[in-house]
């Protein structure tokens, strides 16, 4: 179904350039936390996190961290990179990323969603019609709630095309999404 499928997939977050999001028209990017930028409940962000938040923001691309974190949680850590934060956002619900799109000002198709979760990070950017891209879980999470989840997305994950703008994968992925609308 195309509400579970991302725009692409990348094994971090450090995959992710400019450059891409430049060819899929993105200029925000609405970013989860556990096991996208840090690992589960950590403060300290996975290496090179730092320097990819600071090169995104050179290129003009705007951040917000979207989170269904408390505010204890995701306040101190969107505050070590100056990045503006929205807490308990209930994803999948759109809420949370409607608030980050007006945020940054910016449409939804001009926005991107990133993250580990499928039935969360990306239903929640499909279902506000924003791109999304899908990360591997670099961690273990203890939730019962994220290893059923975990379950489940084994099935989904085999299928989706990694995110490579170049050649034959942006015509496999231009393909994809014309289909996705034809489902509509």
């Amino acid at each position: 179904m195309a509400i579970f499928r991302p725009t692409g997939t990348l094994h971090d977050l450090l995959e992710l350039t400019p450059e891409m999001l430049a060819r899929l028209g993105v200029r925000g990017i609405v970013l989860d936390v556990d096991n996208t930028m840090a690992a589960f409940r950590a403060q300290t962000p996975f290496p090179g996190v730092p320097e990819w938040t600071r090169r995104m923001r050179e290129a003009g691309v705007q951040l917000v961290v979207v989170s269904n974190n408390y505010k204890k949680r995701v306040a101190p850590f969107a505050g070590k990179f100056g990045l503006p934060h929205i807490s308990f956002a209930l994803k999948p619900s759109p809420f949370g990323y409607l608030r980050a799109k007006r945020r940054m000002g910016l449409r939804a198709r001009e926005c991107a969603a990133v993250g580990d979760q499928i039935f969360t990070d990306i239903v929640g950017a499909n279902l506000c019609g924003m791109r999304s891209v899908l990360l591997e879980p670099l961690a273990f999470d203890p939730a019962l709630t994220v290893r059923l989840k975990r379950f489940f997305e084994r099935f989904f994950r085999r299928r989706y095309a990694h995110l490579d703008l170049t050649g034959q994968n942006r015509i496999m992925m231009a393909e994809q999404s014309l289909n996705s609308k034809k489902e509509r």
